[in-house]
Protein backbone atom coordinates (compact mmCIF):
# COMPACT_ATOMS: atom_id res chain seq x y z
CA UNK A 1 0.00 0.00 0.00
CA UNK A 2 1.22 3.39 -0.71
CA UNK A 3 1.98 6.28 1.42
CA UNK A 4 2.83 9.72 1.24
CA UNK A 5 4.92 12.53 3.87
CA UNK A 6 3.78 16.21 3.46
CA UNK A 7 7.16 18.57 2.44
CA UNK A 8 5.84 21.12 5.39
CA UNK A 9 5.87 18.74 7.93
CA UNK A 10 8.93 17.08 6.89
CA UNK A 11 10.27 20.47 7.01
CA UNK A 12 8.58 21.29 10.43
CA UNK A 13 9.86 17.88 12.08
CA UNK A 14 13.75 18.72 10.68
CA UNK A 15 13.47 22.18 12.34
CA UNK A 16 11.95 20.55 15.50
CA UNK A 17 15.05 17.91 15.59
CA UNK A 18 17.70 21.13 14.74
CA UNK A 19 16.68 23.00 17.86
CA UNK A 20 16.16 20.31 20.35
CA UNK A 21 19.95 19.55 19.77
CA UNK A 22 21.08 22.56 19.88
CA UNK A 23 19.15 23.00 23.43
CA UNK A 24 20.37 19.85 24.62
CA UNK A 25 24.05 20.76 24.04
CA UNK A 26 23.53 24.16 25.52
CA UNK A 27 21.99 22.21 28.62
CA UNK A 28 24.41 19.88 28.58
CA UNK A 29 26.84 22.69 28.74
CA UNK A 30 25.80 24.02 31.79
CA UNK A 31 26.44 20.46 33.12
CA UNK A 32 30.31 21.53 33.24
CA UNK A 33 29.32 24.33 34.91
CA UNK A 34 27.52 23.04 38.32
CA UNK A 35 28.70 20.70 40.66
CA UNK A 36 26.76 18.50 42.80
CA UNK A 37 22.63 18.45 42.87
CA UNK A 38 22.66 21.22 40.77
CA UNK A 39 24.91 19.53 38.01
CA UNK A 40 22.54 16.14 38.12
CA UNK A 41 19.49 18.92 37.51
CA UNK A 42 21.14 19.83 34.37
CA UNK A 43 22.16 17.00 33.29
CA UNK A 44 18.25 15.66 33.65
CA UNK A 45 17.03 18.81 32.07
CA UNK A 46 19.44 18.20 29.02
CA UNK A 47 18.20 14.36 28.83
CA UNK A 48 14.83 15.33 28.93
CA UNK A 49 14.62 17.93 26.13
CA UNK A 50 17.06 15.58 24.04
CA UNK A 51 14.16 12.76 24.18
CA UNK A 52 11.15 14.75 23.62
CA UNK A 53 12.63 16.77 20.80
CA UNK A 54 12.78 13.38 18.87
CA UNK A 55 9.37 12.23 20.19
CA UNK A 56 8.71 15.23 19.34
CA UNK A 57 9.93 15.66 15.89
CA UNK A 58 8.34 11.84 15.07
CA UNK A 59 5.20 12.61 15.81
CA UNK A 60 4.82 16.06 14.05
CA UNK A 61 6.55 14.18 11.07
CA UNK A 62 3.37 11.91 11.74
CA UNK A 63 1.23 14.25 11.16
CA UNK A 64 2.41 14.29 7.70
CA UNK A 65 1.92 10.81 6.96
CA UNK A 66 -0.67 9.71 4.92
CA UNK A 67 -1.37 5.95 4.64
CA UNK A 68 -4.45 6.39 2.44
CA UNK A 69 -7.22 5.78 4.72
CA UNK A 70 -7.88 7.83 8.50
CA UNK A 71 -5.15 7.68 11.40
CA UNK A 72 -5.74 7.65 14.50
CA UNK A 73 -3.23 7.33 18.07
CA UNK A 74 -3.34 4.54 20.71
CA UNK A 75 -2.64 6.70 23.25
CA UNK A 76 -1.11 4.46 26.22
CA UNK A 77 1.43 3.40 23.35
CA UNK A 78 2.57 6.89 22.35
CA UNK A 79 2.74 7.64 26.07
CA UNK A 80 4.66 4.94 26.26
CA UNK A 81 7.05 5.92 23.50
CA UNK A 82 7.73 8.82 25.28
CA UNK A 83 9.02 7.14 27.81
CA UNK A 84 11.29 5.40 26.19
CA UNK A 85 12.77 8.23 24.66
CA UNK A 86 13.67 10.28 27.05
CA UNK A 87 14.40 7.28 29.82
CA UNK A 88 16.95 6.56 26.49
CA UNK A 89 18.32 9.39 26.48
CA UNK A 90 18.79 10.09 30.40
CA UNK A 91 20.41 6.96 30.95
CA UNK A 92 22.90 7.54 27.86
CA UNK A 93 23.68 11.25 28.69
CA UNK A 94 24.39 10.42 32.94
CA UNK A 95 26.91 7.54 31.47
CA UNK A 96 28.20 9.23 29.14
CA UNK A 97 29.00 12.46 31.58
CA UNK A 98 31.24 10.98 33.92
CA UNK A 99 34.66 12.67 34.25
CA UNK A 100 36.14 9.35 33.78
CA UNK A 101 34.11 7.90 30.77
CA UNK A 102 36.27 7.15 27.67
CA UNK A 103 35.50 6.26 24.03
CA UNK A 104 33.99 2.92 24.94
CA UNK A 105 31.73 3.84 27.37
CA UNK A 106 30.74 6.71 25.63
CA UNK A 107 30.42 4.38 22.16
CA UNK A 108 28.15 1.71 24.96
CA UNK A 109 25.96 4.37 25.99
CA UNK A 110 25.52 5.72 22.35
CA UNK A 111 24.32 1.89 21.28
CA UNK A 112 21.81 1.75 24.59
CA UNK A 113 20.52 5.53 23.10
CA UNK A 114 20.16 4.28 19.65
CA UNK A 115 18.17 1.82 20.34
CA UNK A 116 16.07 2.98 22.57
CA UNK A 117 15.44 5.31 20.34
CA UNK A 118 14.80 3.43 17.74
CA UNK A 119 12.37 1.33 19.74
CA UNK A 120 10.37 4.39 20.64
CA UNK A 121 10.16 5.10 16.94
CA UNK A 122 8.57 1.64 16.67
CA UNK A 123 6.47 1.85 19.48
CA UNK A 124 4.79 4.93 18.45
CA UNK A 125 4.29 3.31 15.15
CA UNK A 126 2.52 0.35 16.98
CA UNK A 127 0.31 3.34 18.25
CA UNK A 128 -1.21 3.96 15.00
CA UNK A 129 -4.24 2.70 14.69
CA UNK A 130 -5.50 2.77 10.52
CA UNK A 131 -7.41 0.43 8.55
CA UNK A 132 -4.32 -1.08 7.45
CA UNK A 133 -2.02 -3.84 8.80
CA UNK A 134 1.60 -2.28 9.33
CA UNK A 135 4.81 -4.62 8.28
CA UNK A 136 8.53 -3.67 8.00
CA UNK A 137 11.46 -4.15 5.67
CA UNK A 138 14.31 -5.83 7.74
CA UNK A 139 17.16 -4.65 5.80
CA UNK A 140 15.72 -0.80 6.38
CA UNK A 141 14.65 -1.23 10.51
CA UNK A 142 18.44 -2.24 10.59
CA UNK A 143 19.69 0.55 8.26
CA UNK A 144 17.71 2.78 11.05
CA UNK A 145 18.85 1.49 13.24
CA UNK A 146 22.29 2.24 12.48
CA UNK A 147 21.47 5.78 11.87
CA UNK A 148 19.83 5.80 15.29
CA UNK A 149 22.92 4.59 17.20
CA UNK A 150 25.53 6.56 14.78
CA UNK A 151 23.73 9.85 15.48
CA UNK A 152 22.98 9.14 19.78
CA UNK A 153 26.73 8.17 19.64
CA UNK A 154 27.79 11.31 17.90
CA UNK A 155 24.83 13.19 20.48
CA UNK A 156 27.38 11.89 23.48
CA UNK A 157 30.75 12.88 21.95
CA UNK A 158 29.48 16.42 20.79
CA UNK A 159 28.14 17.01 24.35
CA UNK A 160 31.54 16.71 25.39
CA UNK A 161 34.12 18.37 23.01
CA UNK A 162 31.80 20.84 22.83
CA UNK A 163 33.17 24.20 23.01
CA UNK A 164 32.21 27.49 21.07
CA UNK A 165 29.39 28.40 18.78
CA UNK A 166 30.11 27.33 15.95
CA UNK A 167 31.27 24.18 16.62
CA UNK A 168 27.47 23.97 18.42
CA UNK A 169 25.98 24.91 15.49
CA UNK A 170 27.54 22.80 13.36
CA UNK A 171 26.64 19.36 15.33
CA UNK A 172 23.09 20.37 16.26
CA UNK A 173 22.62 20.32 12.28
CA UNK A 174 24.16 17.02 12.32
CA UNK A 175 22.25 15.36 14.60
CA UNK A 176 19.26 17.39 13.62
CA UNK A 177 19.44 15.68 10.37
CA UNK A 178 20.49 12.08 11.67
CA UNK A 179 17.57 12.38 13.87
CA UNK A 180 15.21 13.16 10.85
CA UNK A 181 17.12 10.47 8.61
CA UNK A 182 16.28 7.88 11.09
CA UNK A 183 12.63 8.65 11.27
CA UNK A 184 12.26 8.43 7.42
CA UNK A 185 14.22 5.53 6.91
CA UNK A 186 12.59 3.78 9.31
CA UNK A 187 9.22 5.27 7.64
CA UNK A 188 10.84 4.25 4.15
CA UNK A 189 11.11 0.59 5.62
CA UNK A 190 7.17 0.26 6.52
CA UNK A 191 5.19 -1.70 4.25
CA UNK A 192 1.15 -1.12 4.67
CA UNK A 193 -1.79 -4.22 4.04
CA UNK A 194 -4.73 -2.63 3.86
CA UNK A 195 -7.61 -4.60 5.79
CA UNK A 196 -11.10 -6.08 4.65
CA UNK A 197 -12.29 -3.34 7.46
CA UNK A 198 -11.03 -0.48 5.90
CA UNK A 199 -14.28 1.48 6.08
CA UNK A 200 -14.73 1.09 9.87
CA UNK A 201 -13.59 3.83 11.65
CA UNK A 202 -10.66 3.14 14.25
CA UNK A 203 -10.40 3.98 17.59
CA UNK A 204 -8.17 6.15 19.39
CA UNK A 205 -7.15 10.33 19.25
CA UNK A 206 -7.00 12.05 16.13
CA UNK A 207 -3.95 12.89 14.41
CA UNK A 208 -3.93 16.83 13.98
CA UNK A 209 -5.34 16.79 17.93
CA UNK A 210 -2.46 14.92 19.08
CA UNK A 211 0.61 16.46 16.74
CA UNK A 212 -0.47 19.74 17.43
CA UNK A 213 -0.87 19.18 21.14
CA UNK A 214 2.43 17.55 20.58
CA UNK A 215 4.28 20.60 18.33
CA UNK A 216 2.53 23.40 20.84
CA UNK A 217 3.94 21.62 23.85
CA UNK A 218 7.88 20.37 22.74
CA UNK A 219 8.11 24.49 21.33
CA UNK A 220 7.10 26.07 24.55
CA UNK A 221 9.35 23.05 26.52
CA UNK A 222 12.64 24.11 24.21
CA UNK A 223 11.83 27.92 24.43
CA UNK A 224 11.55 27.47 28.42
CA UNK A 225 14.83 25.47 28.66
CA UNK A 226 17.02 28.05 26.32
CA UNK A 227 15.36 30.51 28.29
CA UNK A 228 16.49 28.55 31.61
CA UNK A 229 20.15 27.77 29.99
CA UNK A 230 20.70 31.60 29.41
CA UNK A 231 19.14 32.98 32.85
CA UNK A 232 21.75 30.33 34.27
CA UNK A 233 24.52 31.56 32.39
CA UNK A 234 23.67 35.24 33.49
CA UNK A 235 23.00 33.94 37.12
CA UNK A 236 26.23 32.23 36.76
CA UNK A 237 28.65 35.51 35.70
CA UNK A 238 26.54 37.69 38.49
CA UNK A 239 27.47 35.55 41.24
CA UNK A 240 30.98 35.10 40.40
CA UNK A 241 31.12 38.82 39.96
CA UNK A 242 29.28 38.82 43.51
CA UNK A 243 32.17 36.47 44.58
CA UNK A 244 34.77 38.91 43.72
CA UNK A 245 33.62 41.69 45.00
CA UNK A 246 32.56 43.30 41.76
CA UNK A 247 29.92 44.99 40.97
CA UNK A 248 27.60 44.85 37.29
CA UNK A 249 25.74 47.48 36.06
CA UNK A 250 23.77 48.33 32.73
CA UNK A 251 22.73 51.87 31.40
CA UNK A 252 20.04 51.42 28.51
CA UNK A 253 20.49 54.42 25.83
CA UNK A 254 19.27 56.89 24.89
CA UNK A 255 15.97 56.19 27.56
CA UNK A 256 19.30 56.36 30.83
CA UNK A 257 17.26 53.74 32.73
CA UNK A 258 20.47 52.41 34.90
CA UNK A 259 20.73 48.80 36.70
CA UNK A 260 23.21 48.76 38.80
CA UNK A 261 24.09 44.88 41.14
CA UNK A 262 23.67 44.57 45.44
CA UNK A 263 27.23 44.46 45.79
CA UNK A 264 27.59 47.21 42.90
CA UNK A 265 25.64 49.31 45.70
CA UNK A 266 27.55 48.76 48.64
CA UNK A 267 31.03 49.81 46.16
CA UNK A 268 28.88 53.23 46.01
CA UNK A 269 28.23 53.19 49.76
CA UNK A 270 24.74 52.84 49.43
CA UNK A 271 22.23 50.53 51.15
CA UNK A 272 21.87 47.34 48.41
CA UNK A 273 18.30 47.37 48.76
CA UNK A 274 17.30 50.75 48.12
CA UNK A 275 16.71 52.55 44.43
CA UNK A 276 19.85 53.74 42.34
CA UNK A 277 19.80 56.09 39.61
CA UNK A 278 22.39 57.33 37.38
CA UNK A 279 22.23 60.81 39.71
CA UNK A 280 23.20 59.17 42.92
CA UNK A 281 26.45 57.87 40.94
CA UNK A 282 27.27 61.23 40.43
CA UNK A 283 26.25 62.01 44.41
CA UNK A 284 28.76 59.58 45.28
CA UNK A 285 31.37 61.07 43.86
CA UNK A 286 33.80 63.56 45.48
CA UNK A 287 32.82 67.33 43.73
CA UNK A 288 36.18 67.36 42.52
CA UNK A 289 35.44 64.50 40.23
CA UNK A 290 32.03 65.61 38.58
CA UNK A 291 33.32 67.25 36.20
CA UNK A 292 36.23 64.87 34.84
CA UNK A 293 33.46 62.00 35.08
CA UNK A 294 31.16 63.53 32.86
CA UNK A 295 33.66 64.20 30.35
CA UNK A 296 34.85 60.75 30.67
CA UNK A 297 31.79 59.24 30.17
CA UNK A 298 30.56 61.32 27.01
CA UNK A 299 33.58 60.84 25.24
CA UNK A 300 33.65 56.86 25.65
CA UNK A 301 29.87 57.01 24.37
CA UNK A 302 30.67 59.33 21.99
CA UNK A 303 33.61 56.97 20.46
CA UNK A 304 31.83 54.16 21.10
CA UNK A 305 35.10 52.86 22.90
CA UNK A 306 36.35 51.45 26.23
CA UNK A 307 35.20 53.07 29.36
CA UNK A 308 37.61 53.08 32.18
CA UNK A 309 38.20 55.33 35.20
CA UNK A 310 39.06 55.74 38.61
CA UNK A 311 37.26 58.29 40.97
CA UNK A 312 37.63 59.10 44.55
CA UNK A 313 34.34 59.06 46.69
CA UNK A 314 32.60 61.23 48.89
CA UNK A 315 32.61 61.01 52.74
CA UNK A 316 34.86 61.71 55.43
CA UNK A 317 37.40 59.25 56.82
CA UNK A 318 40.23 57.38 54.96
CA UNK A 319 39.63 58.11 51.11
CA UNK A 320 37.57 55.68 48.89
CA UNK A 321 38.15 54.83 45.42
CA UNK A 322 36.28 53.19 42.65
CA UNK A 323 37.28 52.08 38.65
CA UNK A 324 34.29 51.97 36.77
CA UNK A 325 34.62 50.07 33.56
CA UNK A 326 31.94 49.31 30.65
CA UNK A 327 31.16 48.67 26.60
CA UNK A 328 29.33 50.17 24.55
CA UNK A 329 26.70 47.66 23.06
CA UNK A 330 25.58 48.71 20.03
CA UNK A 331 22.81 48.15 17.18
CA UNK A 332 23.47 46.39 13.86
CA UNK A 333 23.34 50.48 12.50
CA UNK A 334 25.91 51.09 14.44
CA UNK A 335 23.37 53.41 16.92
CA UNK A 336 24.56 52.10 20.82
CA UNK A 337 21.53 50.64 22.16
CA UNK A 338 22.99 50.09 25.75
CA UNK A 339 26.26 50.37 28.23
CA UNK A 340 27.35 47.48 30.84
CA UNK A 341 30.45 47.12 32.99
CA UNK A 342 31.58 46.81 36.16
CA UNK A 343 32.44 48.70 39.72
CA UNK A 344 35.68 47.78 41.60
CA UNK A 345 36.71 49.17 44.93
CA UNK A 346 40.19 50.01 44.99
CA UNK A 347 41.08 51.68 47.24
CA UNK A 348 43.57 49.04 48.81
CA UNK A 349 45.36 49.33 45.75
CA UNK A 350 45.67 53.15 45.98
CA UNK A 351 46.47 52.70 49.64
CA UNK A 352 49.43 50.12 48.82
CA UNK A 353 50.80 52.63 46.16
CA UNK A 354 50.72 55.47 48.62
CA UNK A 355 52.48 52.90 51.23
CA UNK A 356 54.74 52.18 48.45
CA UNK A 357 55.79 55.97 47.87
CA UNK A 358 56.00 56.56 51.61
CA UNK A 359 58.04 53.78 52.05
CA UNK A 360 60.39 54.78 49.13
CA UNK A 361 60.88 58.17 50.59
CA UNK A 362 61.66 56.96 54.08
CA UNK A 363 63.59 54.08 52.75
CA UNK A 364 65.24 57.04 50.98
CA UNK A 365 65.64 59.51 54.12
CA UNK A 366 67.18 56.39 55.89
CA UNK A 367 69.73 55.76 53.13
CA UNK A 368 70.59 59.67 53.56
CA UNK A 369 70.61 59.57 56.84
CA UNK A 370 73.19 56.30 57.00
CA UNK A 371 75.16 57.69 54.75
CA UNK A 372 75.58 60.85 56.95
CA UNK A 373 76.14 58.36 60.30
CA UNK A 374 79.08 57.36 59.12
CA UNK A 375 80.25 59.90 57.42
CA UNK A 376 80.24 61.54 60.96
CA UNK A 377 81.08 58.47 62.67
CA UNK A 378 84.54 58.43 60.70
CA UNK A 379 84.59 62.08 61.08
CA UNK A 380 84.70 61.17 64.76
CA UNK A 381 87.11 58.51 65.01
CA UNK A 382 89.78 60.09 62.51
CA UNK A 383 89.20 63.11 65.15
CA UNK A 384 90.23 60.66 67.82
CA UNK A 385 92.68 59.23 66.64
CA UNK A 386 94.82 62.31 65.39
CA UNK A 387 93.58 63.93 68.67
CA UNK A 388 94.53 60.66 70.85
CA UNK A 389 97.96 60.92 69.33
CA UNK A 390 98.69 64.30 70.02
CA UNK A 391 98.81 63.82 73.22
CA UNK A 392 100.04 60.43 73.82
CA UNK A 393 103.61 60.07 75.40
CA UNK A 394 104.03 56.91 73.70
CA UNK A 395 102.50 54.42 71.34
CA UNK A 396 101.18 52.20 74.01
CA UNK A 397 99.69 55.14 75.68
CA UNK A 398 98.14 56.46 72.74
CA UNK A 399 96.78 52.58 72.07
CA UNK A 400 94.81 52.82 75.14
CA UNK A 401 93.74 56.27 74.84
CA UNK A 402 92.37 55.55 71.57
CA UNK A 403 90.41 52.10 72.46
CA UNK A 404 89.19 53.61 75.50
CA UNK A 405 87.61 56.68 73.69
CA UNK A 406 85.89 53.91 71.01
CA UNK A 407 84.87 51.98 73.20
CA UNK A 408 82.93 54.76 74.12
CA UNK A 409 81.39 55.74 70.89
CA UNK A 410 80.38 51.99 70.31
CA UNK A 411 78.54 51.68 73.70
CA UNK A 412 76.61 54.50 72.85
CA UNK A 413 76.04 53.23 69.09
CA UNK A 414 75.12 49.87 70.97
CA UNK A 415 72.32 52.18 73.25
CA UNK A 416 71.09 53.37 70.33
CA UNK A 417 70.76 49.98 68.38
CA UNK A 418 68.76 48.38 71.58
CA UNK A 419 66.36 51.30 70.16
CA UNK A 420 66.63 50.95 66.27
CA UNK A 421 68.06 54.34 66.42
CA UNK A 422 65.11 56.03 67.85
CA UNK A 423 67.26 57.49 70.53
CA UNK A 424 68.84 56.60 73.83
CA UNK A 425 68.23 57.24 77.63
CA UNK A 426 70.48 59.89 79.70
CA UNK A 427 70.93 57.72 82.48
CA UNK A 428 72.04 54.55 80.66
CA UNK A 429 74.45 57.01 78.22
CA UNK A 430 75.48 57.73 82.41
CA UNK A 431 75.54 54.38 83.45
CA UNK A 432 77.62 52.98 81.00
CA UNK A 433 80.22 54.89 81.50
CA UNK A 434 80.01 55.10 86.19
CA UNK A 435 79.53 51.00 85.52
CA UNK A 436 83.43 49.85 86.13
CA UNK A 437 83.69 52.16 89.67
CA UNK A 438 81.84 51.45 92.98
CA UNK A 439 78.36 52.65 93.75
CA UNK A 440 79.42 54.82 96.74
CA UNK A 441 81.11 56.97 94.07
CA UNK A 442 78.56 57.69 91.62
CA UNK A 443 75.48 59.92 92.54
CA UNK A 444 72.89 60.61 89.48
CA UNK A 445 70.02 62.76 90.23
CA UNK A 446 67.45 63.62 87.88
CA UNK A 447 64.26 62.28 86.08
CA UNK A 448 65.36 59.83 83.11
CA UNK A 449 65.28 61.95 79.54
CA UNK A 450 64.85 60.54 76.40
CA UNK A 451 67.47 61.61 73.64
CA UNK A 452 67.47 62.33 70.05
CA UNK A 453 70.26 59.94 68.03
CA UNK A 454 72.59 62.72 67.38
CA UNK A 455 72.33 64.25 71.02
CA UNK A 456 73.01 60.62 72.45
CA UNK A 457 76.09 60.48 70.41
CA UNK A 458 77.75 63.92 71.40
CA UNK A 459 76.85 63.28 74.91
CA UNK A 460 77.81 59.67 75.30
CA UNK A 461 81.83 61.34 74.13
CA UNK A 462 81.74 63.94 76.42
CA UNK A 463 80.31 61.81 79.72
CA UNK A 464 83.13 59.53 78.34
CA UNK A 465 85.85 61.99 78.66
CA UNK A 466 84.52 63.40 81.76
CA UNK A 467 84.69 60.28 83.28
CA UNK A 468 88.40 59.32 81.91
CA UNK A 469 89.65 62.98 83.44
CA UNK A 470 87.61 61.95 86.83
CA UNK A 471 89.12 58.60 87.22
CA UNK A 472 93.08 60.23 86.06
CA UNK A 473 92.89 62.97 87.99
CA UNK A 474 89.79 63.96 89.73
CA UNK A 475 87.18 62.42 92.36
CA UNK A 476 87.46 58.69 90.94
CA UNK A 477 91.44 58.57 91.04
CA UNK A 478 90.72 57.79 94.85
CA UNK A 479 88.46 55.38 96.86
CA UNK A 480 87.16 58.84 99.09
CA UNK A 481 86.31 60.16 95.98
CA UNK A 482 82.65 61.35 94.85
CA UNK A 483 81.16 62.11 91.05
CA UNK A 484 77.33 64.10 91.74
CA UNK A 485 75.62 64.42 88.25
CA UNK A 486 72.39 66.26 88.22
CA UNK A 487 69.87 67.33 85.37
CA UNK A 488 66.68 68.82 84.33
CA UNK A 489 64.68 69.47 81.69
CA UNK A 490 63.02 72.93 81.70
CA UNK A 491 61.38 74.35 77.93
CA UNK A 492 63.11 72.46 75.69
CA UNK A 493 66.69 72.44 77.61
CA UNK A 494 68.53 70.41 79.03
CA UNK A 495 70.33 71.61 82.06
CA UNK A 496 73.62 69.18 83.48
CA UNK A 497 75.58 69.69 86.12
CA UNK A 498 79.01 67.71 86.73
CA UNK A 499 80.62 68.32 90.38
CA UNK A 500 83.66 66.12 92.29
CA UNK A 501 84.12 65.74 95.50
CA UNK A 502 86.84 64.07 97.80
CA UNK A 503 89.45 64.04 95.17
CA UNK A 504 92.75 65.53 94.46
CA UNK A 505 93.20 69.17 94.55
CA UNK A 506 92.48 70.12 90.98
CA UNK A 507 93.80 72.94 88.79
CA UNK A 508 93.26 74.72 85.07
CA UNK A 509 95.42 73.05 82.59
CA UNK A 510 97.82 75.10 80.67
CA UNK A 511 96.73 74.30 77.21
CA UNK A 512 93.60 72.75 76.15
CA UNK A 513 93.65 69.13 75.44
CA UNK A 514 91.96 66.65 73.27
CA UNK A 515 88.88 66.60 76.09
CA UNK A 516 88.40 69.87 76.67
CA UNK A 517 88.15 70.98 72.96
CA UNK A 518 85.71 67.50 72.39
CA UNK A 519 83.37 69.02 75.47
CA UNK A 520 83.12 72.00 73.89
CA UNK A 521 82.97 71.69 70.39
CA UNK A 522 80.21 68.63 70.66
CA UNK A 523 78.31 70.99 73.67
CA UNK A 524 79.13 74.45 71.61
CA UNK A 525 78.94 73.72 68.20
CA UNK A 526 77.14 69.99 67.40
CA UNK A 527 74.20 70.57 70.00
CA UNK A 528 74.35 74.33 69.87
CA UNK A 529 74.57 75.03 73.74
CA UNK A 530 76.88 75.75 76.20
CA UNK A 531 79.38 74.09 77.95
CA UNK A 532 81.17 76.17 81.38
CA UNK A 533 83.94 73.80 82.79
CA UNK A 534 85.57 75.28 85.83
CA UNK A 535 88.34 73.66 88.43
CA UNK A 536 87.53 75.01 92.14
CA UNK A 537 89.73 73.75 95.23
CA UNK A 538 86.73 71.24 96.45
CA UNK A 539 86.89 69.56 92.80
CA UNK A 540 86.11 69.81 88.74
CA UNK A 541 83.10 70.90 87.96
CA UNK A 542 81.27 71.45 84.26
CA UNK A 543 77.76 72.67 83.71
CA UNK A 544 75.98 71.77 80.24
CA UNK A 545 73.51 73.54 78.63
CA UNK A 546 71.36 72.16 75.61
CA UNK A 547 68.35 72.85 73.49
CA UNK A 548 66.81 69.43 73.13
CA UNK A 549 64.97 70.49 69.76
CA UNK A 550 66.17 68.72 66.81
CA UNK A 551 68.90 70.53 64.87
CA UNK A 552 70.19 70.83 62.14
CA UNK A 553 72.50 68.03 61.45
CA UNK A 554 76.58 69.48 60.91
CA UNK A 555 78.45 67.19 58.57
CA UNK A 556 81.64 67.76 60.18
CA UNK A 557 82.80 67.11 63.33
CA UNK A 558 84.83 69.73 65.20
CA UNK A 559 88.21 69.21 66.69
Amino acid sequence: MHHLHHPLFVALSLVVAVLGSWTALDLFRRVRSHIGRAQRVWLGTAAVVMGLSIWSMHFIAMLGFDPGSAVRYDLPLTFLSLVLAIGATSGAFFAASKPGAGAARISLAGGAMGAGICLMHYVGMAALRTAASLGYDPPLVAASLVIAVSASTAALFAARWERTLRWRAVAALVLGFAIAGMHYTAMAALRLTPLDSANVAVPGAPPFMLATSVAAGASVILLLALLASLFDQRLNVLAALEAGGVGYWELSLPQMSFQISPRGKEIFGRNPNAPFAPEDVVAALAPEEHSRRGSTFQSALADSREYDAEYRLAGDGPPRWINIRGRVVARRNGHPSRMSGVVLDVSDRHAAFAALAESERRQRLLIDELNHRVKNTLATVQSIARQSAKGAISQEAFRAAFEARLVALSETHNALTRSRWSGACLKELLGQEFAPYAPSQVHLEGEDIRLEPRHALALGMVFHELSTNAAKYGALSTVEGCVTVSWRSLRDMLELSWSETGGPPVRAPIRRGFGSRLIQGSVDRELGGSAELSYDDQGFRARLTIPLAPLPVWDRVVD
